[in-house]
Order: structure tokens, then sequence, then C-alpha cells
């Protein structure tokens, strides 16, 4: 029997008490259930013993552990929230308080909630605060969603669990704990769950977003306890799957079942763990079932396969000894004689103290994983690695929607990430996850641009600016196409309608000014946004200096900083804009130093901006290089002057004038 306590009345009982003896053999049989894995009989056990007798910390904390292993945050919020009402509770409810919360994506009381635990417990504040942190880092994210469109994928979901898609040449294959009956047998219910043990399962495609009813594979595949995940490698016809076996306990750490994200499965005598296996698909059978040679189910598991097209690399997740937290990415070489190497960690870049888990690679060679170690936004979150096999540098969160406050997990995306599946426990208040597909989206959002000239002001190396009328501009999406055109208003204004995401290319041309390029790709979350854009002309008048803005040079040096080359790189493009020009590129110093040395450094300065011109593909014919050191001061600090360093350096310049 369900029951539902309010607060209200929960703290009633808590005051008053209610005079009915809990039965001995009641919390017996309750807790039995318990440390057997028996979460769902273990709940009406629990709620059974409190409808009968007086709440105490044990059996409400037991009831929000429950729901916490079920992955049912909502009811493990409010229960956590009973429990830490308790003055006998350990500070650790008020952390699983705050998990609870953060999964319900109630980010302000789980902040407040990590702050309290930081206070409660001083040893565990850096972690506290750093979690208190992820919530507003996760709200940020909520309000500044990614351009993804995420959908239901209906007909492959199930009232069960089901994740972890993996493309095959006629559909998906996939992972479920559904209950389900066809003519050999009938799924036997877990009392862990409440539902099926995880099978693996084929639907054909029918279209590209339909499928056919799901079958499950063979029981030489699915044995009568959890098989699941899997990948396909399609070279081979060869499935790497996941099989959970239950042990004896060695006293050791107890691999989580994979129904759950519940961290240990020891109840003293036996636990789950995992093993890699290998089947071959011959037709519609899979048969050669063999363990993986570095499964070791008496002292640790290894589980959740991705593997490289090519079928060298093999990805998996391990709780071996050695790892950096409770499961680590690992991955084997494919040997010359075709065994597989030694296991490797995957590194620090990847792995945490917490859990990486369900790691996929796309067709590109990106290396997808789960965790709950990196900033998230709770319960697992996808991320991407970034940098190549074994010279992971980092690794990115994808960000909401394709990550929620609830597990996300299980991704099949494309080369280039913009569309495919994922698993996530986002749509309800139940512990059941479900197959989504997603879809990248540009965001329309309008360019607001503005056409102005810089103009000299006399004996300064300041500049006044005014708009430039009737500027033609075009509006070319990368890679080709009919360019949209307008014109500039008398203000210099313009506006293109543009979409986030797409790279654009601006040319902007009129008579007697030099054209120029700008490339851009805007980066729009909604459509009242805009993006502003300054195109800065110059007039292509001869042997008129025109000055290169913010080319420095470290003191008595004439290398090309980075900064620098950031600046000569817009020259670069200006000359492949305007090719039948010549220009000079010229320097020029302060008044200090001597006369020879000045006019030597502004020499080696300009004709070291010349080649770094010619790096980059300009032709050498339509560039002259010349230094005139301090004869050609734009302000009054000649020799004998005394003038800050800040008028020193309006003369320190680099400045190109059109030959021809």
């Amino acid at each position: 029997m369900r029951i539902r306590i309010t607060l209200p009345l929960l703290l009633l009982w808590l005051i008053f008490g209610v005079p009915v003896a809990v039965r001995a053999q009641d919390m017996k049989q309750a807790d039995k259930y318990f440390q057997n894995f028996e979460f769902s009989l273990a709940l009406e056990a629990y709620k059974a013993i409190l409808e009968k007798g007086e709440p105490n910390l044990t059996v409400v904390q037991r009831i929000a552990d429950s729901y916490r292993i079920l992955n049912n945050s909502k009811e493990a919020e409010f229960w956590y929230a009973q429990a830490t009402t308790f003055p006998e509770a350990d500070p650790a409810n008020t952390f699983l308080y705050a998990e609870s919360a953060k999964r319900n994506a109630n980010y302000g009381k789980a902040k407040q909630l990590f702050q309290d635990y930081g206070r409660k417990v001083p040893a565990q504040a850096t972690l506290a605060l750093r979690m208190a942190a992820s919530c507003d880092t996760a709200l940020h994210w909520m309000q500044r969603p990614e351009p993804f469109d995420v959908k239901p994928q209906r007909s492959l979901n199930s009232t069960g669990a089901d994740f972890s898609p993996v493309k095959l040449a006629e559909g998906l294959l996939f992972a479920s704990d559904r209950l389900t009956v066809d003519k050999k047998r009938q799924t036997e219910r877990s009392n862990w769950t409440g539902n099926g043990y995880i099978q693996l399962y084929i639907a054909k495609a029918t279209s590209d977003s339909t499928y056919a009813a799901p079958v499950p594979l063979p029981a030489s595949v699915n044995t009568a306890y959890h098989n699941g995940p899997a990948v396909f490698l399609e070279k081979e016809q060869t499935l790497y799957f996941t099989r959970t076996q239950v042990v004896k306990s060695s006293g050791g750490r107890a691999n989580s079942d994979p129904t759950s994200w519940f961290k240990g499965s020891d109840n003293g005598t036996h636990t789950n763990r995992h093993g890699l296996y290998t089947a071959v698909r011959k037709g519609d059978k899979w048969d050669n079932v063999k363990a993986f040679k570095y499964n070791s189910t008496s002292e640790f598991s290894i589980g959740h396969p991705a593997i490289t097209p090519d079928g060298q690399v093999l990805y998996f997740v391990s709780d071996m000894p050695g790892g950096f937290g409770e499961t680590d990415v690992y991955y084997c070489e494919r040997q010359p004689d075709g065994s597989w190497g030694e296991p490797v960690n995957a590194g620090s870049a990847i792995n945490t103290s917490g859990r990486e888990s369900f790691p996929s690679l796309s067709a590109g060679g990106t290396l997808y994983f789960s965790s709950d170690g990196h900033l998230g936004m709770g319960g697992l979150d996808i991320f991407k690695a970034i940098g190549a096999h074994k010279a992971w540098t980092g690794v990115e969160n994808l960000k909401y929607p394709l990550n929620t406050s609830h597990d996300d997990f299980g991704i099949l995306a494309d080369s280039a990430g913009t569309r495919g599946m994922l698993s996530s426990g986002r749509m309800g208040q139940s512990s059941s996850d479900e197959i989504f597909t997603f879809e990248e989206y540009h965001v329309p959002c309008t360019l607001i641009g503005r056409t102005v000239e810089r103009f000299a002001v006399a004996g300064t190396s300041r500049k006044k600016e005014e708009p430039v009328a009737r500027v033609l501009l075009q509006l070319t999406e990368e890679g080709g196409g009919t360019p949209l055109e307008v014109y500039s208003d008398s203000n210099g204004d313009f506006a293109f309608q543009v979409k986030a995401g797409i790279s654009y290319v601006i040319r902007g041309s009129k008579p007697e000014y030099l054209t120029q390029t700008r490339s851009l790709t805007p980066d729009c979350r909604f459509n009242t946004d805009s993006l502003k854009v300054e195109m800065v002309f110059n007039r292509s008048t001869p042997n008129k200096p025109i000055v290169l803005d913010n080319i420095f040079y470290d003191l008595d040096k004439y290398n090309i900083r980075p900064d620098a080359a950031r600046e000569l790189d817009q020259l670069v493009q200006m000359l492949n804009d305007n090719p039948e020009i010549r220009i000079e590129l010229s320097s020029h110093t302060d008044s200090r130093q001597s006369d020879r040395y000045n006019e030597m450094l502004s020499q080696l300065r300009a004709q070291a901006a010349s080649d770094y011109v010619v790096s980059r593909g300009i032709d050498r014919d339509r560039l002259k290089a010349k230094g005139y050191g301090e004869t050609r001061l734009i302000n009054r600090c000649k020799d004998g002057v005394s003038c800050s360093e800040t008028e020193h350096q309006e003369n320190r310049r680099t400045e190109f004038k059109i030959l021809r």
C-alpha cells in the first residue's frame, strides 16, 4: 500500500508520537529487503512500519535512501528533508538532501543546503562550496540553453528504463529493463527496481525516425540476469557487451548495480560485478560468447564498452585498483597478433574522484562519457573529451538541454555532434530512463552593423570616427551561395537576419575605399539576441599613411609579438581583399637613442613585419619595407624635449600606404 505523508502531519508525529509499537520482526524483514538490494520491497515494508508506529530516524532515512537508490529524486528530497529534522541525524543527510534538491533543479535550495553542510562538516567545506557554485552554473546554463531540440523517442521507450542506443545497419541496439513476454520466455521481475532485468534489444528502423517493436537478443547473450549496455563492431560483426554477475564478496569495494546509481551493492556476503563479453553475429544468431581476457569479477568490474570503427581501441569502465575514483574510463589497444593489450587508465583529464561511465565514440572519433565528478547540473552529465586518443587535454560539459538536473548518459552522436540520441531520466518523478533524440537547430537573430572611417587627429595618435554611407554589404554563408545585399544608410548602419552557429562572410565595398571582409559565426541563444559588428574602412588614396593599431615591439627588439601578429593578420586579409594594390609597410621610432640606431631598428622592424605578411601568403613584390627611424614624429617629442612614456609611444608606430 502506498502512503503519502505531508510535512505538517509528519512533524505532528515527531512532536506527539503515535502509541503503536513497531514490531521487531517487521523492522527485521524491512532491513533484510534493504540489505539484499530489494529496494522496491523495502520501501513498502518501511512505509508500513511508519503507518503503524512513531517515526524514527532509521525508518525515515531508509525510506529516503531507498528512493535515492531507485533514482526517484522528488521523493528522496522530501524524505531527506524529514530526516534532517531529527537532532541526531548525521550531517550526511544534509548533503544527500542537497543532492536530491539539485537533481530536481531546485538549485536555490540545493545551494543553501550545500553551504549548510560545509558549515556542519568543516573538513568537507571545499567540496561543499564547489557543489554550491555548481548550482549557480547549472542555473546559468538553463537560462542560456544550447541550440538543441530534444524529444523522447517514443517508438523505443517503455515503462521501464531504456538506455544506451547503438547504431546497427538495420536499426538500433539498446538496453532495457522492460517487462516483456515473448514466445520463449517471460522477463523476470527484479525486486531491486520492480522492473525486469536489463536485456539487450534490437529495433529495426522503419523510417529515419521510427522503429519496429524491439526484439530481445537470444539467450546466448541475454542470460536471466542483467546484460548490457553494449557496442557493435560492424567490421567484425562482433558484439561487446556488459554482463552482471552475483559473486561472493571479498570484503573489498563493491560495484553498483546497473539498474541504479547506488554507490555500493555489497550485503556482506555477495555483490554485483560487471564483466565484459563478446559474441559474434551470424545472420540472426549470436554465438561464440567469450569473456574478455581482463575480466576479474571476483575482484572488480569491467563494463560499458565503446570501440573505434577500425576495431583498434576498446574503451570501457572499471573500478579496478589504481584508478582515480569510484569508476574510471580505461582503454586497451589491439596488438599485432589480434589480442588486446593491458588496460590503460584514460588519465586525469577524463577521470575524477567520482564516477565516469557510459563511454561512446562518434564516427569522427570524439569520445563521450558521463560523469558526476566533473562540474555538472546534477547526477550524471554527458561530457566530451578534448584532444585525441592518448592525448586528452580536458573535457567539455554538453550543457543544457543535452544535460539536465537528472542523469544523462549513453549518447549516440554523429561525427559533428549535431544530432543523435541520448539516455536520460529527465521526464518524470520515477526512476525510469528513456531514449531521446537530439538535433541542433539554428536560432534566428539579427546582425547589426556599422560602417565607419577613422581620421587621425593632427599632432596625436588619437582618431575621430565618422560614418560611411552607401557601402555595399554582401553577406554569404560560408561555402558559397547567393549573397544577401544591403547598403549602409547615412549613419553607416546596416542589418542582416542571420542564424546562430552558421559561419558567414561579410564583404563591404565602395568606390575610393579599400574593400574589406569579415568572417563571423553568431552565438545567439534567443531570437531577440543581436550581434554587433563594426567595419572600419580606409580610403584607397595613394601615399596616404594608415596607422596599424596595436603593433608593439619589446624594448630594442624587432621580433613580431603574438599581439602584433593578430593585427598583421588583418593587413593580410586587406591585401587579399584588394589584390590590385601594392603597399609600403613602414616602421617609426621615438626620438630616444641615436638617429642611426633608430633608423636601423625601425628598418629591422619594418622588415620583420613584411616577412610575416609574406609568410601568410602575400607576394613579396606587393610589399616595400621601410624604416624611418625618428624622422617623422607626430608630436612635440623631439630630442631634448621631456615627454611621458605615453607620448613617446605615440611615435613608435607601424603604418602602411598604398603605392599604386
